[in-house]
């Protein structure tokens, strides 16, 4: 016979993995602190953030890109910020066009400059529509900074800078990047506004 479910128990085990997960973050300072650094270097001199990802990290690259344009803690001038999956007309028409794994690449080739920046974000690192972004910016010496799980996957070698969560499980990976996307924009947003 079946356990029967224990909801309050389930919920416990999911706050305590995310917050064992949440101790690594440290870890991955340094790292957090260089993507700021490329971010600011980019944005500073005219350039453009772009951000793409699938599913629920489509959704965290759009919740980036908002903070950035409209503000995430203080009064400042709008930052030029995209998620590339945001028009949905192109995303669909490149996707019947050309295939889905390239509406990313596609859509940066139209609308990035050499010095602007991409953040690539992929809880496996594997994603062929990133990869292909990715590799459609280096062309375009866009530079990269990947958001990946543990492992890094393809993306590890071909980011710029990857920051590479330290789990397997999706959930608590894309919770770290959101973490990790918030403390990016409040250090870009910071240091921009003294600008």
């Amino acid at each position: 016979m079946p356990t029967p479910f224990e909801p309050a128990e389930k919920i416990l085990t999911i706050w305590n993995e995310h917050i064992e997960t949440a101790k690594t973050l440290p870890g991955l300072t340094s790292s957090v602190v260089a993507a700021v650094d490329l971010v600011c270097d980019s944005l500073s001199a005219g350039g453009q953030l772009f951000v793409a990802g699938n599913g629920g990290s489509a959704a965290d690259a759009q919740h980036i890109a908002a903070e950035l344009t409209g503000r995430f803690m203080i009064e400042r001038q709008p930052l030029r910020a995209m998620a590339l999956h945001g028009n949905t007309s192109a995303l669909t028409a490149i996707g019947n066009d050309y295939g889905y794994d390239r509406v990313f690449a596609r859509e940066l080739t139209a609308h990035a400059r050499p010095g602007d920046i991409l953040l690539a974000i992929s809880t496996s690192g594997n994603s062929e529509n990133i990869l292909r972004a990715i590799e459609a910016a280096r062309q375009m010496r866009v530079r990269v900074v990947g958001l990946t799980g543990e492992s890094g996957g393809k993306m590890r070698t071909v980011c710029d800078l990857c920051l590479c969560v330290p789990s397997k499980n999706t959930a608590r990976i894309q919770e770290m990047h959101i973490t990790i996307g918030h403390a990016i924009c409040e250090l870009v947003e910071a240091r921009l506004a003294q600008a």
